[in-house]
């Protein structure tokens, strides 16, 4: 064949573009870290902005605890990230916004909403009968888990305010230590600070004031928050990919629930999201490569390792107030594997409630899809309305 008529299809591809290093990826997750504060800082800012009259509005919504939790469920399920949702109500919180007492149960009801996502994964494996089974399970086992500890811990709160007390005693000591000070001008402030400063001064060259400066910065700092975290996700995953399925191996060699705890917060710290390391676990139960038993453990260690987000965004935020919400949701966490964890009577709970539904699931498969819509939609949305 003639060089002439040989087909384009034929040619050499171009080739594939170098990958980027390690060190370049790194510094570029520590850039986009750097992003997502300055958007919690502006999503803050922005609040302030609107005035007192929204803030005053946005109260009023959340006075009933329990459909502040609705809310939380609700808003995490949207954005399908508890991360954005529970930075954004720290920023919330940080700019005065809410009350500590307002945003204890919206923290907890992102925790419900994260759930979600590797519950939608299991759905992907409901052509195959005895696989789906297993998906299912290790999927809603995170699901029990959360409503278990909400339904403990929402009601203690709201009488005692333990885990608030507990947060703001923690919260002070870290303040004298410099961590994060409400007013303070530590270097960590100063340095989102001047990105915010930014900002506000390319906004203010386009003549924004009052509520529409309010509304530009909260869709600005939203914006940031969304692409840093998304970005960092997928970077983190690019960097430790090989990494997670070492650590899952190591934990099914130890037979620690301990160290698989262990595992599950450091996979979900690196890659800043409960919902990938629990939606990784989804088909490696579905696959028969991990027990639920071993899965369990695994999850519970991702909800602890989530709560990083929120204590990173106290650090943007003006108010120690937003400081102690963060600790809340990291204790409230904690105290739920305390609480389900070491005691097998406990531990065995959500797992014999997660094995009960996906057995229905195997029989009904289409009822699946009414309790995802249900219990992550209807429920939370039709409760706002009753009790706002």
């Amino acid at each position: 064949m003639s060089e002439d008529l040989r087909s384009p299809a034929l040619e050499e591809a171009p080739p594939p573009a170098p990958a980027m290093p390690a060190w370049a990826r790194a510094l570029l997750v520590i850039g986009l870290l750097y992003l997502f504060l300055v958007g919690v800082g502006l999503l803050s800012d922005g609040i302030k902005a609107l005035g007192s009259g929204f803030q005053e509005g946005l109260l009023e919504s959340v006075t009933n605890p329990v459909a502040g939790m609705f809310a939380g469920i609700l808003a995490t399920v949207l954005v399908q990230s508890s991360s954005v949702s529970t930075a954004t109500i720290v920023g919330m919180v940080g700019a005065g916004t809410l009350s500590i007492e307002a945003a204890v149960p919206m923290i907890m009801g992102a925790n419900i909403g994260t759930s979600v996502t590797n519950t939608l994964a299991s759905i992907g494996h409901v052509r195959r009968r005895e696989e789906f089974r297993r998906a299912f399970a290790g999927a809603t086992v995170h699901d029990f888990f959360n409503l278990l500890a909400v339904a403990i811990f929402l009601p203690l709160e709201i009488l005692t305010g333990i885990l608030s007390t507990i947060a703001q005693e923690l919260a002070d000591v870290l303040s004298s230590w410099g961590v994060q000070g409400g007013e303070s001008d530590s270097v960590i402030k100063a340095a989102v600070g001047a990105g915010e400063a930014v900002v506000e001064r390319v906004v203010g060259v386009l003549g924004t004031s009052g509520t529409v400066l309010g509304v530009v910065l909260l869709a600005v700092g939203l914006g940031l928050i969304f692409l840093a975290l998304s970005n960092i996700t997928r970077n983190m995953r690019q960097l430790i990919a090989g990494q997670v399925e070492t650590a899952m191996n190591r934990m099914i060699g130890s037979g620690g629930g301990v160290v698989a705890i262990l595992i599950g917060i450091v996979i979900t710290v690196l890659v800043q999201s409960s919902s990938i390391t629990t939606s990784i676990l989804v088909p490696l139960v579905a696959a028969g490569i991990l027990s639920l038993e071993n899965a369990y453990p695994i999850t519970l260690g991702a909800n602890v390792g989530t709560t990083v987000t929120a204590l990173l965004a106290s650090l943007a935020v003006d108010l120690q107030a937003g400081l102690v919400v963060a600790i809340v949701h990291t204790l409230f966490n904690v105290a739920g594997i305390l609480v389900f964890y070491p005691v097998p009577a406990m531990r065995r709970v959500p797992i014999r409630l997660a094995r009960g539904l996906s057995d229905v699931a195997y029989d009904h498969r289409s009822l699946v899809f009414v309790y995802v819509l249900g219990a992550f939609v209807v429920l939370p949305l039709s409760g706002m309305l009753i009790l706002r």
